[in-house]
């Protein structure tokens, strides 16, 4: 099983707090600490995590940050393509409430990947899965090698644009910035998925046929949920790269996500371990 990610990377400044201050307010963190993250980011862990290895095709700015979300990456098993940039690598803080809720406010500028940047990507043709959370239209086209394409609609402007069929485009189905009318993109994604959260969540191919899952057992008490998202969407490019069908890939797809919940951080034990 060969997995990619093409997409970006946000270096997070996570504090635990007993709830999101309110205006004015002072709160004091539990807990700190910092994470190469972000949807790419999280993904190709997972992915690594699922098949073994997973390559990842990013950009990141040319200083300390970029090279430490470089190096923590590969230290998580991750095969790192890094097409670099004069722009200072972006960063997130992460608020993380009593409830594991999680909170972020972004600073600076969303660093994707270029068709154009001398990365590997010829070796997208003999892979067996890709999730796209981010990058050019160049970049898409050549994740489109790949045997299973899916993708976030957080990378609208490309999917809009490109004109690549998708074979999966999975969102929160409460979150407005991954909310996509799929038929802006033309061809239109074979499948679309929206997450909902305890509810499970539904779907819809380009046929007419809709369908639910729902959402699995937790596997130890809630952390927090930074992270659940692309999880869930990693396992299911890995599920659907396995030629498992869709009700299946979408369970096995739940279970990446439930597993993500009760971890502190996205990588769980990893992160205990450093």
């Amino acid at each position: 099983m060969r997995v990619a990610v093409v997409g970006h990377v946000e270096w997070v400044e996570f504090a635990r707090v007993p709830a999101m201050p309110r205006p004015g307010e002072i709160v004091h963190a539990s807990a700190v600490w910092q994470e190469a993250g972000g949807g790419g980011a999280v993904a190709a862990v997972q992915l690594a995590r699922l098949a073994g290895k997973a390559s990842f095709f990013t950009a990141l700015g040319n200083d300390d940050l970029g090279r430490r979300a470089s190096n923590r990456l590969a230290q998580l098993g991750v095969d790192v393509h890094v097409g670099w940039r004069e722009q200072a690598t972006r960063r997130c803080f992460v608020h993380l409430d009593a409830m594991g809720e999680r909170t972020i406010t972004v600073l600076g500028d969303r660093l994707v990947p270029a068709g154009d940047d001398p990365l590997p990507w010829e070796e997208l043709a003999g892979v067996d899965a890709v999730y796209f959370t981010g990058g050019d239209g160049d970049a898409l086209r050549h994740a489109r090698a790949a045997g299973t394409l899916v993708a976030t609609p957080r990378a609208r402007d490309t999917l809009v644009a490109a004109g690549v069929q998708l074979d999966v485009l999975v969102g929160s189905g409460s979150d407005e910035g991954e909310r996509l009318d799929p038929a802006l993109i033309q061809p239109p994604p074979r499948v679309q998925v929206a997450t909902e959260g305890v509810k499970g969540g539904h779907y819809t191919t380009a046929g007419g046929t809709t369908g639910r899952w729902e959402a699995a057992p937790l596997p130890g008490p809630i952390a927090d949920a930074y992270g659940c998202g692309d999880s869930f969407a990693a396992g299911l490019a890995f599920a659907l790269g396995s030629h498992k069908g869709l009700p299946d890939a979408l369970e096995f797809a739940a279970r990446c996500g439930a597993a993500c919940l009760t971890y502190a951080g996205p990588y769980g034990p990893w992160l205990r371990e450093a």
